[in-house]
């Protein structure tokens, strides 16, 4: 079945699901989920258990299972289940008759619904109608309202509770366990195997309508459910309220104690209480966050159901990174990659600010594992985790791939060569920071950031007497394929566009802030000296620069030399489609075939390559890449705008942001590896594709512009921007651009557009025809 056209939506606000596919239950569990960054829980049937990826992951919960390399964030028991017997028969779209299916995620609200008429085997009917979400009111707490109507009359079974059978990917993470009741709830308290982390579920309920005629609690190992008994009569109707509450200790103290509270409150103010309270969050959400599209109502589901699902895996309530899939499975450990700084982080920071400042934290707070990793490898200052969760250390393994052929491990060196994460985070800090000129977080946290990682890259380049220039050797740039190279143009030029911002803030903080600096440099041990290394480098960097008569950058030595191939071409060579293609021996490695974005990648985060440069470089690179990656689209989308080529750049928005909704990008396994779950980087990319690219955003020191290019498809555009402490509101038309800046802004905002500079004041709107 095709995903797409089993989708539907009646309101833009909408995805609707009319008959059920059992071969999508990996995908539909993730599109379908709900989560409030604290935890995320896929979009599954109560009725479900491991066997059909059923997960409540939670983050900041990162363990090793016994015997596994990988450190990744738990999927505790779920607190959800909930089955439904007629006459002993078990409720299941997988036998029986279903009719009348419907299956909602409402992303206005962030609410999973499911209505169905289901008959038995025996031909006994009943009407289910469900609905659940996680509360954005209280980020501990999962809510159900699970209601069924008997179509004959036949004794009814619930049994619901807390099925401790977990979906994990890479082995047991529970090493002990208690199951308990107190005071009509019941609760399961875990401690992790490696880091013996507590962790508590606890689950209260309510019936509404009559009462069972006969009710069990039962213990199975780490599974204690409740069993209630019903005789109904045709036409009677019973709802089962469930509120769910999952602590852990690395966030509060006594996590039972907070589970069990959390369950008692919930459960006296009623499911209509926490859902009114849920969605008022979910309202003030989207009040800056929207983005309206009139013309295409597609277009506007995909990029709504973008927007939520970049939400949905954001931890708000802590200092902790957005993970490569989120919460929506455990691949990728729930770790940051460089994604968050280039992908995830424009969104928050032109939208909610206040969420962009805790991811940016984040890189400050795990500063200490960064100079761990540089002086384990040899080298000193900061040097990011590829792979980085609380603590900033490198979760990623040296090992990841298998060779599909021989079945041996393939090393790669994504955690040790890819240096470029450390310059995409100083990237990051000062994108926050030209956004918000938020100083005091300079002062605070970002200038010994930006300063440990300068120290870093003096300890990484080496100088070439004889070419009298620095040089970046055996690196890995963000085209993956390629490893071991030299002088990576992307990691070029962002290692010096770090150590210009290390000396900007170096030199305004001497001028300004003289005290905070020598404060500073004492922590991050180091001179006023030190700054003379970080500007001779920057001076003497070796950038690759676009060839005279082409245009075109070489993405690093020696890569025009490579076999000139497409990526349609190459893959005829392989001779099992689940090879890795990469390094050290892959089909692509001596072939111009790239992974993904790399030479684009850096043109669509830096400034300064002409139009000439930004089309040669984009006809160059894309027949030659792959897009074995979730990012590579959307940044081809953005660059594309800025080379003119509009109808490349719609094509590439609509890949990007259906990868996962309609499951475009079919891929996952690769190299042996499991790579289900939400791609949130391609989610965050969405936002940067219509707000950068096709209203032409951008942020100047002083202001800002737009250059817009509204696609053919759509009839207007609308959003909201929170830029240098103002909140404006933008329209694009076919034919003009309104901006309009909100009474409360207390200062002008200088607009760009075209030949055009005007001042924005407050309560003014200005029209650009």
């Amino acid at each position: 079945m095709d995903l797409k056209n089993n989708l539907r939506t009646e309101t833009g606000w909408k995805i609707i699901e009319k008959s059920f596919n059992p071969e999508q239950l990996v995908t539909t569990g993730s599109n379908f989920m709900i989560g409030n960054g604290y935890m995320g829980y896929r979009g599954t049937f109560e009725e479900w258990t491991a066997k059909e990826y059923t997960a409540c992951i939670v983050t900041d919960t990162w363990d090793k299972a016994e015997g596994s390399k990988w450190s990744e964030l738990c999927n505790v028991p779920n607190g959800l289940f909930t089955q439904l017997f007629i006459d002993d028969e078990r409720l299941s779209v997988f036998s029986g008759q279903t009719a009348a299916y419907y299956r909602a995620l409402d992303m206005k609200n962030g609410l999973n619904q499911r209505q169905m008429r289901w008959t038995s085997p025996k031909g006994k009917k009943v009407h289910l109608n469900v609905e659940k979400f996680a509360s954005l009111d209280n980020h501990h707490q999962l809510v159900l309202n699970y209601s069924f109507k008997a179509l004959q009359s036949a004794t009814f079974t619930l049994v619901t509770g807390i099925d401790g059978d977990v979906w994990s990917i890479n082995g047991e993470h529970f090493a002990n366990h208690n199951t308990f009741e107190q005071d009509g709830l019941v609760g399961l308290e875990l401690e992790t195997a490696e880091l013996a982390t507590k962790i508590s579920v606890v689950e209260g309920a309510s019936i509404v309508g009559k009462p069972p005629t006969a009710e069990t609690v039962n213990h199975d190992g780490r599974t204690i459910l409740r069993k209630y008994h019903f005789e109904m009569d045709e036409g009677e109707e019973l709802t089962l309220q469930k509120v769910v509450a999952v602590v852990h200790d690395n966030e509060v103290q006594h996590p039972k104690k907070t589970a069990i509270a959390t369950v008692q409150k919930g459960l006296k103010k009623g499911y209509d209480t926490l859902k009114q309270e849920h969605t008022k969050n979910w309202e003030a959400f989207w009040k800056k966050s929207d983005i309206d599209i009139e013309g295409n109502l597609e277009a506007q589901i995909l990029v709504r159901f973008n927007l939520y699902q970049a939400f949905i895996a954001t931890p708000t309530h802590a200092n902790l990174p957005i993970g490569a899939r989120g919460l929506s499975c455990q691949v990728y450990q729930g770790a940051a990659f460089w994604d968050q700084e280039t992908f995830n982080l424009p969104m928050f920071t032109y939208t909610h600010p206040e969420i962009a400042k805790r991811l940016v934290a984040y890189r400050y707070d795990t500063l200490p594992g960064a100079k761990r990793k540089a002086k384990r490898l040899g080298y000193y200052g900061a040097f990011y985790a590829w792979t980085s969760g609380k603590t900033g250390d490198e979760l990623f393994p040296d090992y990841f791939f298998t060779d599909v052929l021989t079945g041996r491990p393939i090393r790669n060196h994504f955690n040790c060569w890819q240096i470029h994460i450390s310059q995409d985070v100083v990237y990051g800090i000062w994108l926050y920071y030209k956004a918000t000129r938020d100083w005091d977080f300079i002062i605070e946290m970002g200038a010994e950031v930006l300063f440990e990682v300068a120290q870093f890259i003096v300890s990484r380049v080496h100088f070439k007497k004889d070419k009298n220039r620095y040089e970046i050797i055996r690196v890995l740039g963000p085209d993956e394929y390629h490893e071991n190279v030299d002088n990576n143009a992307y990691t070029n030029y962002l290692t010096k566009y770090a150590l210009e911002k290390a000396c900007e803030v170096f030199e305004k903080l001497r001028d300004e802030n003289a005290r905070e600096l020598e404060r500073i440099l004492k922590n991050v041990a180091i001179d006023q000296d030190s700054v003379k290394a970080w500007e001779e480098i920057a001076s003497l960097l070796y950038l690759p620069e676009p060839d005279e008569n082409t245009k075109v950058i070489e993405q690093f030595d020696g890569y025009f030399g490579l076999e000139d191939i497409n990526p349609k071409q190459l893959r005829k060579r392989l001779i099992d489609p689940g090879e890795y293609w990469g390094w050290p021996n892959g089909i692509a490695v001596n072939t111009q075939v790239l992974k993904q974005a790399d030479v684009i990648q850096l043109m669509a985060m830096l400034d300064g390559f002409t139009d000439n440069q930004l089309t040669a470089n984009y006809d160059y690179y894309e027949p030659r890449t792959e897009h074995g990656s979730s990012l590579s689209p959307s940044v081809h989308a953005l660059v594309a705008c800025k080379a003119k080529h509009y109808e490349e750049a719609y094509r590439y928005f609509m890949e990007s942001s259906t990868i996962d909704l309609y499951n475009a990008s079919k891929k996952v396994m690769s190299g042996g590896s499991f790579l289900g779950g939400i791609h949130t980087a391609a989610a965050g990319g969405v936002w940067l594709i219509v707000v950068e690219g096709f209203a032409g955003f951008k942020m100047y020191k002083d202001g800002i512009r737009f250059r817009p290019a509204l696609p053919e498809e759509w009839q207007s555009l609308s959003f909201k921007l929170h830029v240098l402490s103002c909140q404006i509101e933008v329209s694009v038309k076919t034919d003009c651009l309104t901006v309009h800046s909100l009474a409360a802004n207390k200062k002008e905002i200088k607009i760009y557009f075209e030949d055009r500079i005007e001042m924005l004041k407050p309560s003014d709107s200005i029209q650009f025809i």
